[in-house]
């Protein structure tokens, strides 16, 4: 199987600092800003400048429209509401992996896809990881907080069966388009939720290091992330890029202990270690089959 390049793994390795740090990033920048505006304005200016420069690809609107939708309203807008004060930000980059899990489910559902055993497996001992958290519900995370994130990631699992329905499209121009979806029904929301009071003082009270993760949220998360992410897999086998974001909720939970002291007793780090096992055992276990079904001959 091809290797990446020392090069290129830091690339792999510099997308997954910036995507785990992200919900850290979020959790600053909500200080100052209501989490429906704040979504709102990363989604705008991920549209804008970028549409000038970046092609729209040969996809139909409605993929677009409901990628748009489903990432930016539901995924981030909910993740955002939960991470303002029902959720830590360590334990929600972990919470969010539970998408990969979602998105088998809805391939049984929706296409019939058949589980295997070893995916079964990797389940469980993400639902037990989950469990634990909810267990602990109260001390990193709400109820409300965990079945908002929740709700986001099955949002995120959603969007990944759209994108997949599109074919092979470029990635970079797909989030810049889909973008124009997002921020139109984010506004309203925000003008129904957050109302225009909290708007204004947001807006004006809002300080250098608000704007600094709103483009942090916008560039280096959005375009930055998914633009290396999408040319690493044009060039090498999926299963060679895709096991790197394993280290997503690690450095989700490490950048929050380390930037705003969240706690790290043994139940976290035995719930993170389950579902990051989970995701880790469904991800490695074809290939080391594989390897062992040729040694074996």
């Amino acid at each position: 199987m091809k290797m990446l390049s020392l090069r290129h793994a830091l690339l792999a390795l510099a997308v997954v600092v910036v995507w785990g740090s992200n919900f850290t990033v979020a959790r600053l920048g909500l200080r100052e800003l209501p989490p429906l505006l704040f979504t709102f304005l990363r989604f705008f200016f991920a549209f804008l400048p970028a549409a000038f420069f970046i092609r729209r690809p040969n996809v139909p609107w409605r993929h677009l429209a409901a990628y748009g939708v489903l990432i930016g309203v539901v995924q981030f807008g909910l993740l955002n509401i939960a991470l303002k004060n029902g959720i830590s930000p360590g334990t929600a980059s972990l919470v969010m992996q539970s998408q990969a899990f979602i998105t088998i489910g809805l391939s049984i559902v929706l296409t019939g896809e058949q589980v295997l055993l070893s995916q079964w497996a990797s389940m469980a001992l993400a639902v037990a990881g989950l469990l634990i958290i909810f267990a602990h519900g109260g001390q990193d995370a709400t109820p409300l907080g965990l079945m908002l994130t929740l709700i986001g990631a099955t949002g995120w699992a959603v969007g990944n069966q759209v994108s997949r329905l599109s074919g092979n499209v470029d990635m970079l121009g797909y989030i810049v388009w889909s973008s124009l979806f997002a921020w139109p029904p984010l506004l309203v929301m925000s003008l129904a939720v957050d109302g225009w009071p909290a708007i204004v003082h947001g807006l004006q009270t809002a300080g250098a290091v608000t704007w600094a993760t709103l483009a942090y949220q916008s560039f280096a998360n959005a375009l930055f992330g998914f633009g290396v992410w999408a040319w690493l897999l044009a060039r090498y086998p999926t299963a060679t890029v895709a096991p790197i974001s394993l280290l997503v909720p690690v450095f989700g939970i490490t950048i929050s202990a380390l930037v705003l002291g969240e706690a790290l007793p043994g139940w976290k780090l035995g719930a993170g270690a389950l579902v990051l096992g989970g995701l880790a055992f469904n991800l490695l276990w074809p290939r080391l089959k594989i390897a062992l079904t040729r040694s074996a001959a």
